[in-house]
Parts: C-alpha cells; sequence; structure tokens
C-alpha cells in the first residue's frame, strides 16, 4: 500500500524552528535543501555532512501525543506506510528514491526545545520514525506517494 507525504518541515540551524514547506528539495547524498542535516549542522552530524540526511516520521503516531508535527523535528511527515518496513531498501517519495537507513529512536531534545512537560521519549516509545538517505534527488510535495519496494515473490 503507497502512502502519502502530508506534511514536510526543515530547520536551518541545530535548535532553531522548524519551518513547514509545501514542497522542497531532496539533494542526492545530503539532505533536504536548507535543513540543518544537508548543511553537516545537526545535533546528530555536526561535521560529518550526508552523515544523517532525512527523518521521517508516520503522523498517526504524532497525532493525539501532544506534540504538533514540526515539534517532533522530523523532515518528513507521512500516512499510510508502516516506516519500519523500509529499513534497508530503497523506496520512492514522490520523484525522488531514498534509503530507509535505521529507525530514529527517540531522545528528549524535541521535548526541550518544544518545552514539553510529556518525555518526548516516552511519547514516542517504539515509534520514533525512520532515518533514511537520498539516492536519487527530485523536488518533493505534499500529497506526493511513498512507494514501498515491490516484493519479489
Amino acid at each position: 500500500m503507497n502512502g502519502k507525504v502530508a506534511r514536510i518541515g526543515i530547520a536551518s540551524k541545530p535548535g532553531a524552528p522548524m519551518d513547514s514547506y509545501v514542497s522542497i528539495t531532496a539533494v542526492a547524498g545530503s539532505g533536504l535543501k536548507g535543513d540543518r542535516y544537508a548543511l553537516g549542522e545537526g545535533s546528530w552530524n555536526k561535521g560529518a555532512q550526508g552523515r544523517r540526511q532525512v527523518t521521517l516520521i508516520n503522523l498517526r503516531f504524532v497525532d493525539g501525543s501532544g506534540y504538533d508535527f514540526l515539534e517532533t523535528r522530523r523532515n518528513i511527515g507521512v500516512r499510510g506506510v508502516e516506516l519500519m518496513d523500509l529499513v534497508g531498501k530503497e523506496f520512492a517519495v514522490g520523484n525522488a528514491v531514498f534509503r530507509g537507513v535505521k529507525y530514529c529512536d527517540p531522545c528528549e531534545r524535541p521535548k526541550q526545545l518544544a518545552r514539553k512537560d510529556r518525555s518526548f521519549r516516552d511519547a514516542f516509545h517504539d515509534c520514533g520514525g525512520l532515518v533514511a538517505e537520498v539516492v536519487v534527488g527530485a523536488i518533493i510535495s505534499v500529497g506526493d506517494a511513498v512507494i514501498p519496494p515491490k516484493k519479489n515473490y
């Protein structure tokens, strides 16, 4: 089943507020244009551009969590696709191609930056999202399909 991109967000610097976008350019080997991770300035890739590129989260876990999508500090919010099925696989987001790298373990940085009482780690235990890398760059937009790899039978 194909999912859909429902939200896109980036922050230009570590700790800066996330900004919402309708469309953005995914850059191969780098991340989302203008995002802290694409610039090699993210909390998880400082000085190592390309190490951590893009994060995705399933919005069904955000609904009712007490956190807004932008407060999760993830780049792409999706609906209708199981992100953990994409670990180690290539998948399309619109015309871009991503590769799922690993589970995005929730930490407390979003809680601190959003000044929330509820623990982010507790709110998103086992549903923190996916770290992915951009294999083929393209403009991605809200509404684009998220297409998992075809199964070989």
